[in-house]
């Protein structure tokens, strides 16, 4: 989140709450599973991450097989799901946080094939109409590329 400067935060971006993104609504991606969530992990001051947590705060939604969703770097005790839970599409889950491998807080999103992370591939992510910022288009199934940046 960024302002008309391109600056992801107001005055000196010296705490947490001066930042855009902190404490936006997270929303379900798709419908799903919650397989898995941490919410207990404190919130990063700037300046400063979390190695030994590196996904931080995060929820893992399965919407079918070999098709998950990881949402990272959520803000501490803000996570509203629980394993088991099933969710829909535009659901709140929790909100933006700095938790976890994080410099700045902002959400970390990416599609996999595998539940168990380390043996995951990646999966393109395809948006029915996503906006980009910088280059001021409307896309239809559209998977970002490196460099875009992407308005509401």
């Amino acid at each position: 989140v960024t302002d008309k400067r391109g600056k992801s935060h107001k005055g000196n971006g010296k705490i947490n709450k001066n930042y855009y993104a902190f404490g936006k609504k997270i929303l379900a991606p798709a419908n799903g599973i919650i397989i898995e969530m941490i919410g207990r992990i404190k919130d990063n001051k700037i300046g400063s991450t979390n190695k030994n947590f590196n996904r931080g705060n995060f929820v893992i939604i399965r919407h079918r097989k070999n098709e998950i969703s990881i949402l990272a770097h959520l803000k501490h005790g803000s996570i509203k799901v629980k394993p088991g839970e099933k969710v829909k599409k535009g659901q709140i889950i929790g909100l933006c946080g700095n938790s976890g491998n994080s410099s700045e807080p902002h959400l970390h999103y990416h599609l996999q094939d595998s539940e168990i992370f380390k043996n995951a591939k990646g999966i393109k992510c395809y948006f029915k109409n996503i906006k980009l910022k910088n280059k001021n288009t409307i896309k239809k199934e559209y998977s970002p590329i490196m460099g875009n940046l992407i308005n509401n």
